[in-house]
């Protein structure tokens, strides 16, 4: 069992699909319940376990979740199979990715990326198909992934400049930590990590590198590195971070124009998404004048992480960060937002499905059900019936978005279709799947 799960996060996609396949006939999956992860990354960005987007749809299954979705850093590499993947095990499944844009009218503060005036995590979220080559949409994509790239590149050549004699390159040393070429900071830091160690004969050695590198002692700094997951952390802080030897501050022309993601996801006809941080910068001390901003802009949804909202050992920081939640979500709910929440994947270790029952979270069941259900709805509505929910049509048809809401809401809250099922709704012209999926969402039962 070990082995066909190593080789479902396999860089093989074949022998992905072939893992798949065994563990289907092999696991005993449990009860449906209604816990749920909406924002998880996979291996084509950076997932903490390298998992593949069929392992996060197996391990959602595992788990009973009632819906998944992930979310990867500037591609959307990893959507056909993980939609795949979930039609196989019956699971509600959505597709989103995640990058970071310049906000222009909040330039001069601070968001939800700390030290980073007017810059932005940005999401989009329910996409069904790549832009097509040669559009627009598909030279942001593009352009999104470039721009990473030489932003890596410039990373490493500071880095290296600052370690001699140890260096690091990025075409042999971290492009093939990815399965298609998208690497990210934190591919970047392991192969820091690992390359010192192969240099160096060991953590010892390291230690007494990096030591002279941060002049910190060696005691100190072996015991930060003697395992990889800290070690990986302590790194990228020494590194990358903000105050960092590779630091570099970001200008306006460093990450996209919000306004220009935000067309390239509308032109997808998938969903832009807003995150929230916790409330601790400037720019999110007003999430209502936020909101109100980012809606004019055509911003359908917004993303939270909920466990660092909460999940803290200080009652006074907790109380701080819940009060601050409070009012994002209030806020989101007085202007019809659709939620989405998950635990993000990008770190070792990290929740595999956020604590509901706690009492910061469990007030927000209804409404983190409601988000997922909004999500699946609209994937499920623009794979088979050609709507979608940030289209004119869906806006036409239900020009208050709290109906709008409930409907995209019940066609998700439906339960996954079989095989059979499946083919009868990809064989449907659109109008006929979208009456179809109107009169069964009203039901709450397939016909």
């Amino acid at each position: 069992m070990s082995e066909i799960l190593a080789d479902l996060s396999s860089f093989d996609p074949g022998l992905r699909c072939q893992s798949l396949e065994k563990l289907l006939s092999g696991t005993a999956f449990p009860p449906e319940n209604q816990d749920l992860n909406m924002h998880i990354h996979t291996f084509f960005s950076y997932n903490g376990e390298g998992w593949s987007p069929s392992r996060v749809a197996y391990e959602m299954k595992k788990l009973g979740l009632y819906s998944a979705a992930i979310c990867d850093f500037d591609v959307l590499q990893g959507m056909e199979e993980f939609l795949a993947a979930a039609d196989r095990l019956a699971l509600r499944a959505a597709v989103g990715f995640e990058s970071r844009v310049f906000f222009p009218e909040y330039s001069q503060a601070e968001i939800n990326s700390p030290g980073e005036p007017g810059v932005l995590y940005f999401m989009g979220m329910g996409f069904v198909q790549l832009p097509p080559p040669g559009s627009a949409a598909a030279e942001v994509f593009q352009g999104m992934l470039s721009q990473s790239h030489v932003r890596n590149r410039a990373l490493i050549e500071r880095v290296n400049g600052k370690i001699a004699p140890l260096r690091l390159d990025y075409d042999r040393d971290v492009l093939p930590l990815t399965p298609k070429g998208n690497a990210t900071e934190r591919h970047i830091v392991r192969a820091y990590y690992d390359k010192a160690l192969q240099e160096y004969g060991g953590v010892e050695g390291a230690a007494k590198f990096w030591s002279g590198v941060f002049a910190l002692p060696v005691g100190e700094v072996q015991a930060k590195i003697a395992s990889p997951n800290p070690g990986n952390e302590f790194l990228r802080g020494k590194l990358m971070k903000r105050g960092g030897l590779g630091y570099e501050q970001p200008t306006d022309k460093t990450f996209p124009r919000l306004d220009d993601v935000i067309a390239m996801i509308r032109a997808c006809r998938a969903i832009p998404m807003t995150a929230w941080l916790d409330g601790s910068l400037a720019g999110e001390h007003n999430p209502e004048e936020q909101l109100d901003c980012l809606l004019a802009k055509n911003v359908e949804a917004v993303n939270v992480i909920p466990d660092r909202n909460w999940n803290f050992s200080d009652p006074a920081v907790q109380r701080e960060k819940i009060l601050a939640l409070d009012r994002y979500l209030s806020a989101a709910q007085a202007r019809a937002l659709p939620v989405n929440v998950g635990t993000e994947g990008n770190k070792p270790g990290q929740r595999l499905v956020d604590d509901f029952n706690c009492p910061a979270l469990s007030k927000y069941r209804p409404l983190f059900l409601q988000g997922a259900q909004i999500m699946i709805g609209h994937t499920r509505l623009l794979r088979f019936a050609d709507f979608s929910y940030s289209d004119q049509a869906a806006k036409d048809l239900f020009p208050e978005r709290r109906r709008r809401n409930e409907f995209f809401a019940a066609v998700g809250a439906l339960p996954c279709p079989g095989p059979q099922l499946l083919q009868k709704l990809q064989a449907m012209e659109a109008g006929q799947a979208f009456a179809f999926l109107t009169d069964c969402a009203k039901r709450q039962k397939w016909s």
